[in-house]
């Protein structure tokens, strides 16, 4: 998964692309290491969702812009606008459910 390493960047990140998925993680969060792989397995089945990760304790910024108070925190972006956040104690069954929502219907949109 590739990082962010400025607000900058995270910012031109979710501006650039149309479904944009940004991991804010810290480096010593063992929630936060746990649930990398699953996310990153978890989108794979999702090729038009762009993944980053932003490491909070690297880009203190990133916590006034988005109002981060733990980690992790998944934020999903559809053009530009936050669409989905789950933070902390993230339920898989969920989220999955809420992106293939999301995906189907982006999908539909373009046939």
């Amino acid at each position: 998964m590739k990082k962010l390493q400025t607000i900058q960047e995270v910012l031109t990140f979710i501006n650039n692309h149309h479904l944009a998925f940004l991991y804010v993680s810290q480096e010593d969060c063992s929630v936060c290491h746990a649930l990398r792989p699953k996310l990153t397995e978890l989108l794979k089945n999702y090729p038009k969702i762009e993944l980053r990760e932003v490491e909070a304790d690297q880009v203190k910024e990133i916590s006034a812009e988005y109002l981060i108070f733990s980690a992790p925190t998944l934020l999903f972006f559809v053009d530009g606008k936050e669409y989905l956040r789950e933070g902390k104690f993230v339920q898989f069954r969920k989220l999955a459910h809420t992106i293939e929502q999301v995906y189907s219907f982006e999908e539909s949109q373009l046939k």
